[in-house]
């Protein structure tokens, strides 16, 4: 090789190495800045909000959100699993330290662990259900979300309170339980009557050693 091929072999500019990590990474925060905006938006004004609005509330384009969820429903539906476990780890809520405190120490301090799990998925997506049943009544993708939702929740009813009973529950047990953590029951108390989240994760408390020592 002469030196001048050498010089011309070195001095060709190698093609840069695509950074997909970084772009991944950007996608990610893209989509978790979405999904606050969405969270936010859907629980203060229902299933009225547009995307364009929440578009603007995450900063991003309105393709971005479009691109990225496909629709207002596909964005819905993810806000509330993210709402349900209270961040966007992919992290099921039965295999996270708060569901597996429902079996760690006294039937009382079971309970209260279910109180208190229940308390914080309530307040995070209360709203955001609110949202869900008024789409519901014209998507009807949200309608059979709407009731899924409400069968995987019995179902899962059913399996926390086994863990806290430890036992299994008798029907009574498990749909007066069932009965009482809904979104619904959380709404009339904090919303109408006017307790505290608080109050409501005490009182709830009480009721799930109540459903559970029935005789």
């Amino acid at each position: 090789m002469t030196t001048n091929e050498h010089q011309a072999e070195h001095s060709t500019p190698r093609p840069r190495r695509y950074n997909s990590t970084l772009r991944q990474r950007r996608a990610e925060e893209t989509r978790e800045r979405i999904i606050n905006a969405a969270t936010e938006l859907f629980a203060q004004r229902g299933w009225s909000v547009g995307m364009r609005e929440i578009a603007a509330e995450a900063g991003v384009a309105f393709d971005t959100v479009y691109a990225t969820f496909k629709s207002k429903s596909r964005l819905l539906n993810e806000v509330l699993d993210v709402g349900v476990v209270g961040d966007t780890r992919p992290i099921a809520l039965a295999d996270r330290p708060e569901f597996a405190a429902l079996a760690t120490g006294t039937l009382r301090e079971r309970a209260a662990a279910g109180a208190a799990l229940t308390t914080a998925v309530n307040v995070r997506t209360t709203g955001l259900r609110r949202a869900l049943a008024e789409g519901a009544a014209s998507d009807p993708d949200l309608a059979l979300r709407l009731d899924a939702g409400r069968r995987a929740q019995r179902r899962d009813v059913y399996e926390a309170g086994a863990a806290i009973a430890g036992r299994e529950l008798t029907p009574d047990e498990g749909d007066g339980l069932w009965a009482v953590v809904t979104m619904e029951v959380y709404d009339l108390l904090t919303t109408n009557a006017g307790w505290s989240a608080k109050r409501y994760e005490k009182w709830l408390t009480e009721m799930i050693l109540k459903l559970l020592t029935i005789e």
